[in-house]
């Protein structure tokens, strides 16, 4: 962003926008995908591998914009509406291959949108001198990657029910289940915190702590979350999603409440608690997206993970432009303690799930 401001002359708060911007062209893409019933009628692994193309072609389209602010939300937003073809339905390609162990490979699979969300920080810490096109080459380049080797070398899961037809009330019927309500209540806490945390961790390091390599710390502690993910989906095989899920909630809350003091610690200390930060803000994301799916029929899994997404995304734009605007009226030590509520709610749904 830093880059992309003093190239193009945007203002301060174009980083709000440009993020935001890409979760409502998810919220966008995943409430057609789901009321369409997309992953449920058709190949997902096909659905993902189309998805990644247009991903990593829209990415790519900020590099033509010309630092026109509005060329660039439009880039963003369609990238991201094309991401709505990635996530939800990679998770549904993880239940169509598990009866059994969903949690453990759904930990493994955010494992891996952890450090994909993480990893244009490495590259720019990489690649410190080099233009900041080379990380939307990057990125670009991985994403067609993937959604390659998905398409190709993924077939669709032995467990997968295809959907028989076009059912535009199935985003409807599935809140009717209880149990699957309480598990969506606490995803939308989770979601709450998350995406707004990741998007202003280095806006946070900047100013509570004097260092420069803002882009390795901002990798780290967001990239951390993938071993969070991971060691949770291990630990609900013995434990379950819902305990896993509560722990990590509670945890994170807790550094929302005490994140105005950080910046008064020693860097060991300010570090080590982002760490500890980073590794439990996304711990429950595969564990309640494994509640939702087995809260779900089988037959509309991926509209329900896709919905539940939808809504999710849909809040992280209100968590992250509030964030933007609370920023710049009080000292930044204060403005993670907007993300608060986050938990607290996500903790009071889970219980009931």
């Amino acid at each position: 962003m830093s880059e992309l401001q003093s190239s193009f002359g945007l203002s301060p708060d174009a980083l709000g926008y440009l993020t935001s911007s890409v979760q409502a062209g998810f919220i966008t893409g995943t409430l057609i995908f789901a009321l369409l019933t997309l992953a449920d009628r058709f190949s997902p692994s096909k659905v993902f591998g189309v998805s990644a193309l247009a991903a990593a072609a829209l990415n790519a389209g900020i590099l033509i914009a010309d630092g026109q602010l509005i060329v660039l939300l439009i880039c963003r937003f369609l990238t991201g509406f094309a991401l709505a073809g990635i996530y939800p339905v990679g998770m549904k390609i993880a239940a169509d291959y598990h009866d059994k162990g969903l949690g453990k490979a759904l930990g493994f699979l955010v494992g891996a949108l952890v450090l994909g969300t993480a990893f244009p920080h490495l590259v720019k810490t990489l690649g410190d001198a080099l233009p900041w096109e080379t990380v939307i080459y990057v990125t670009s380049g991985l994403a067609l990657l993937g959604g390659l080797s998905i398409y190709v070398f993924v077939p669709d899961g032995p467990f997968r029910k295809a959907g028989k037809q076009l059912d535009l009330t199935v985003i409807f019927k599935v809140f009717q289940n209880q149990q699957f309500r309480s598990a969506a209540l606490g995803y939308f806490g989770h979601m709450w915190e998350l995406y707004a945390f990741w998007a202003f961790v280095p806006v946070f390091i900047q100013y509570s702590n004097n260092t420069e390599a803002i882009s390795l710390w901002s990798f780290l502690v967001i990239g951390i979350g993938s071993l969070g993910c991971v060691a949770g989906g291990y630990v609900s095989g013995a434990i379950g999603s819902k305990k896993v899920a509560l722990l990590a909630l509670i945890i994170s809350g807790g550094c929302c409440l005490l994140s105005p003091f950080f910046d008064q610690l020693p860097d060991i200390a300010f570090f080590s608690l982002l760490i500890v930060w980073g590794v439990f803000v996304i711990m429950d994301s595969p564990q309640f997206s494994t509640m939702v799916a087995q809260a779900a029929p089988s037959e509309n899994t991926g509209s329900a993970l896709t919905i539940v997404n939808c809504i999710g995304f849909l809040l992280t734009i209100f968590s992250i432009q509030l964030l933007t605007w609370f920023s710049t009226i009080v000292d930044p030590r204060y403005m993670f303690l907007l993300l608060l509520p986050g938990p607290i709610l996500g903790v009071f749904g889970a219980r009931r799930a």
